[in-house]
């Protein structure tokens, strides 16, 4: 069971998570025991995040030593809102990039554009980052910031 804190209930927590299309910002613990912060595409599916990202990626080997992580998905332009948390993450091979098309299908509206062809090549091998959270807190700042934006 996720422990939930802050503004929002589960469903607005959901609801902002597919409503924004930001990238996920996951920190993790690196060998010699500092952080590593790495920011990617997510969807929401089934009570926990997902992620896709290149098989030979640093942050796939970080995982796989330490699950351990923390991420923020919050938006970029005042007023300032979302959600914070930590979990535990694992790698999962996505040998038809499925996570990858629908990643791009949600960024990018679609497979067509020059970066979407690069992903999706041959030579590329992809995993999915599954992320279960153990908390989520959620902060709101529009009333704060009414007079800001």
């Amino acid at each position: 069971m996720t422990e939930l804190s802050g503004v929002w209930s589960k469903d607005e927590i959901v609801a902002f998570f597919d409503r924004t299309t930001v990238p996920l910002r996951l920190a993790c613990n690196t060998p010699s025991g500092r952080l590593w912060m790495v920011s990617l595409w997510y969807v929401f599916e089934d009570d926990t995040l997902r992620c896709a990202t290149g098989a030979s990626a640093d942050i796939v080997g970080l995982l796989r030593n330490d699950s351990t992580v923390a991420f923020e998905i919050s938006t970029n332009d005042p007023p300032y809102s979302g959600v914070r948390g930590n979990g535990t993450a694992s790698v999962e091979p996505d040998p038809e990039k499925d996570l990858l098309r629908e990643l791009l299908r949600r960024y990018l509206g679609g497979t067509d554009s020059r970066l979407a062809r690069r992903l999706l090549s041959d030579d590329r091998t992809e995993v999915t980052i599954r992320i279960e959270p153990d908390r989520l807190h959620s902060w709101d700042f529009t009333q704060r910031m009414a007079d800001a934006s």
